[in-house]
């Protein structure tokens, strides 16, 4: 049997790419699976995909900004269902731009998202874990968070704390719980949508078209972390499609 079968597994920024494709995936391999994203009708229409394929789901509708928020969805997944093995806190944001222009919005924006949002997951789910003796932490940061590159000085660094953070957890958690970090490149998803600079929007845009990878790849990176044995931790996977410098 998988050890991805009968595992609770909460995920945040569930809605669409890498996080949609791990819920469906994940669900199929017979995980319960608590989804969190902003839009609640992207939510409702994934939960009947995956109750229509024969899976277990709940979902929240969640603005990592809001610690109440992860809270509330991190309680949904434990009290349903009475225990909670994966959080995924996937969620982010790349309104990316070059420093001169002054975007600070846009910065409060990656930082309220890319570093808060992962904290305040930890936040509510540390302390199950800790009850339970076990848990496993699984935190997307970005290859942009092992180089930095012009016009995303910003965003890059949320995903080096974003590596930090977990690699301190890492070492504070003990041998019961793991830990995580996911460092995809490019995937094609929306998330150009975001993008407040049209240079750099267009700029992402064709790079994505052209040689993005798809977020099933990303997704099955996720599964092989969660489905090794208990006693076995995944500290960290870089994937990229091979295109990319």
């Amino acid at each position: 049997m998988s050890n991805i079968s009968g595992k609770v597994v909460v995920i945040t920024g569930a809605s669409s790419g890498i996080g949609e494709a791990t819920a469906l995936l994940l669900a199929e391999r017979g995980a319960t699976v608590v989804l969190g994203a902003r839009r609640a009708d992207r939510l409702e229409a994934l939960a009947a995909r995956i109750i229509d394929a024969g899976g277990k789901v709940a979902y929240a509708s969640t603005n990592v900004k809001r610690r109440d928020d992860l809270s509330n969805l991190v309680r949904l997944a434990y009290e349903r269902y009475g225990k909670l093995d994966v959080l995924i806190n996937n969620a982010g944001v790349m309104p990316i731009s070059p420093l001169d222009e002054l975007r600070v919005e846009d910065w409060e924006e990656m930082i309220d998202v890319n570093i808060k949002g992962v904290l305040y997951g930890i936040a509510a789910a540390l302390p199950i874990f800790r009850e339970q003796g076990s848990g496993h932490f699984i935190n997307i940061a970005s290859t942009a968070g092992h180089k930095t590159v012009p016009n995303q000085s910003v965003y890059s660094g949320t995903k080096f704390a974003v590596r930090a953070i977990s690699e301190g957890l890492r070492q504070e958690a003990g041998d019961k719980l793991r830990v995580t970090i996911v460092s995809p490149g490019f995937v094609h998803t929306n998330f150009t949508e975001g993008v407040t600079n049209p240079e750099m929007q267009a700029q992402l845009a064709a790079q994505r078209d052209r040689f993005a990878m798809p977020p099933d790849a990303v997704a099955r990176a996720i599964a092989y972390a969660i489905e090794q044995p208990d006693d076995i931790d995944v500290g960290e996977i870089i994937i990229r499609p091979t295109a990319q410098g």
